[in-house]
C-alpha cells in the first residue's frame, strides 16, 4: 500500500464509503418490502420484483450476502483511513481517524441510505435486486458456510430457524390492513370485506326468521285460504307444514304453485308432487360455513333446528348475503315490516322479538350482541327478571321502557337512541 498515492487511497475511500451506503440502504429497502404487492408486481412481469421476491425466499442468505459485503467493505475502509491518517498526521492521526471514519459512516453510509430506502423501498430494492442475483451465486460458498454457523448458533439457543412463517395474517390483523387501506378502496368495499370477516363469528341464530314469524302454509288448511294465501304471498319458497311449525314437511316454489291453483280441480295431492324435502341446519352454525353449505346443497332457505330437532327459525341465503352487502332486495323482509316502529318524537316501538342485529344493523346502534338475539332475551337477561310493563332501564346507554310483556317475554319496548353520558357526570 506505499506504492499508492494518498489522493488515490482518499478517492478509494470514498468508493468504500458509497458501498457501504449502497449495502446498508438496500438491505432495509429488501426487508420493508411489501410482500404482498411484491408479489402482485412479480406476477406481472416486473423484472426487479421476480428477483426481488427470488432473493427474500432465503432470507438468511441474504442478510449474509449484504452483511458479508458491508462489513468487508467498512473493514477495508477503516484500515484505508488509517493508513491515510498516519501519512498527514502521524500516529495521533489514528484515533482523528477513527473518529471522523465513524461519524462519516454513521451519516453517510448508515442513517440516510436507510432513511431513504425505508421511505421509498422499491426504489431501491428493486435495481438492488439484479446485482444481488448474481453476486449470491458468485459467493454462495461462503454465504452458505456463515449461515451454516449462524444457524447452529441459533439452535444451540433453541432458537427455530425452519418453518417459520411471518407472512400469515390473521383475521384482526387482516380485518387492520382493510380498515387502513384509506383512499385505496372505497368505503363501501371496505364495509363489505370486513363484513366478510365477520361471517365466521356470527351464527344463523342471529339472522333467522324467528319460529314465530315464520309465514307458510298449512295444508290443512281449506282450499280456498291456501289458494288466497299463495297468491298474495310475497316469497317465493315457502315452507309447508300441517298443523304447526314443528310439522314442515318442505317448502313450495310459489311461481311453480300457481299454475295448479289457477285450474278449478287442483287438489292438496297436486301442491304435495311440488314439495321439495326440507333443508335442516343446526343452531350455532356459522355463517361462513352455512354459505358454503347452502352453495354445496345447492339450497337457498333452510330451517334452524336446536338439538331436540325442534325448528327455532328460518335463514335464507339472501340474509347471509345481506350481512355482506347491506340490504339489497325491494322486497320488504317480516322483520322490516313490523318490528320497528319511528316515532315522531324520535323514540322507536320495537317488538321483543326483533332480531338485535337487525336493530343495530337498521338504526346503526350497537346493543350488545353476545347473548341473546332477541330484544327481549336481551332486556330479559339484563334485569334477571321479566319485568312488568313501566319498567324502565338503561341498556347499554339506550334508555327502554317496557310498554307490554306477556307469556314471560316483551312484547314492545320504547327505545330512545343512545345518550352518552359526559366525564362530569
Amino acid at each position: 500500500m506505499h506504492e499508492i498515492s494518498t489522493g488515490l487511497l482518499i478517492a478509494l475511500l470514498v468508493f468504500l464509503i458509497v458501498l457501504s451506503a449502497g449495502f446498508s440502504g438496500s438491505e432495509t429497502a429488501l426487508m420493508t418490502l411489501n410482500r404482498y404487492r411484491l408479489r402482485h408486481m412479480a406476477a406481472d412481469g416486473h423484472g426487479g420484483a421476480r428477483r426481488a421476491a427470488r432473493l427474500l425466499e432465503r432470507p438468511d442468505r441474504l442478510i449474509g450476502l449484504i452483511l458479508l459485503g458491508n462489513n468487508f467493505v467498512n473493514i477495508l475502509a477503516s484500515s484505508i483511513a488509517t493508513v491515510v491518517a498516519l501519512r498527514l498526521w502521524g500516529e495521533a492521526g489514528i484515533a482523528l481517524a477513527a473518529g471522523v471514519l465513524t461519524f462519516i459512516i454513521l451519516i453517510f453510509a448508515e442513517v440516510t441510505p436507510k432513511t431513504l430506502a425505508a421511505l421509498h423501498p422499491e426504489r431501491v430494492a428493486f435495481p438492488a435486486a439484479y446485482i444481488y442475483v448474481p453476486l449470491l451465486k458468485l459467493m454462495y460458498p461462503l454465504v452458505w458456510l456463515i449461515n451454516v454457523m449462524a444457524n447452529g448458533l441459533l439452535r444451540m439457543l433453541r432458537v427455530p430457524v425452519e418453518g417459520v412463517n411471518a407472512e400469515s395474517l390473521s383475521r384482526e390483523e387482516l380485518r387492520t390492513v382493510v380498515a387502513e387501506s384509506g383512499n385505496l378502496l372505497p368505503k363501501r368495499h371496505q364495509r363489505m370485506l370486513l363484513s366478510v370477516l365477520d361471517l365466521e363469528e356470527a351464527t344463523v341464530d342471529e339472522i333467522m326468521i324467528p319460529r314465530g314469524d315464520i309465514v307458510g302454509l298449512d295444508l290443512t288448511d281449506p282450499r280456498e285460504e291456501i289458494r288466497e294465501e299463495l297468491l298474495n304471498s310475497q316469497f317465493t319458497r315457502i315452507p309447508v307444514f300441517e298443523g304447526n311449525v314443528n310439522s314442515i314437511i318442505g317448502f313450495l316454489h310459489a311461481r311453480r304453485a300457481l299454475g295448479i291453483v289457477s285450474r278449478e280441480d287442483w287438489t292438496i295431492d297436486d301442491l304435495r308432487a311440488l314439495i321439495r324435502a326440507p333443508y335442516f341446519i343446526p343452531e350455532g352454525t356459522p355463517l361462513s360455513k352455512q354459505l358454503l353449505n347452502f352453495q354445496r346443497e345447492k339450497r337457498r332457505v333452510g330451517l334452524v333446528v336446536d338439538e331436540y330437532g325442534d325448528v327455532q327459525g328460518l335463514a335464507t341465503l339472501e340474509d347471509i348475503l345481506e350481512e355482506i352487502v347491506g340490504e339489497f332486495t325491494t322486497v320488504p323482509t317480516i322483520q322490516q315490516l313490523k318490528d320497528i316502529h319511528p316515532q315522531p318524537d324520535g323514540s322507536y316501538l320495537v317488538e321483543g322479538s326483533a332480531s338485535v342485529r337487525e336493530i343495530n344493523r337498521s338504526l346503526g346502534w350497537k346493543l350488545p350482541t353476545k347473548g341473546p338475539k332477541t330484544l327481549s332475551g336481551l332486556i330479559v337477561e339484563h334485569l334477571e327478571t321479566i319485568p312488568e310493563p313501566g319498567t324502565s332501564i338503561r341498556l347499554a346507554g339506550y334508555p327502554m321502557e317496557i310498554l307490554q310483556t306477556k307469556d314471560n317475554v316483551v312484547k314492545m319496548a320504547r327505545i330512545l337512541p343512545r345518550v352518552e353520558r359526559s366525564d362530569s357526570s
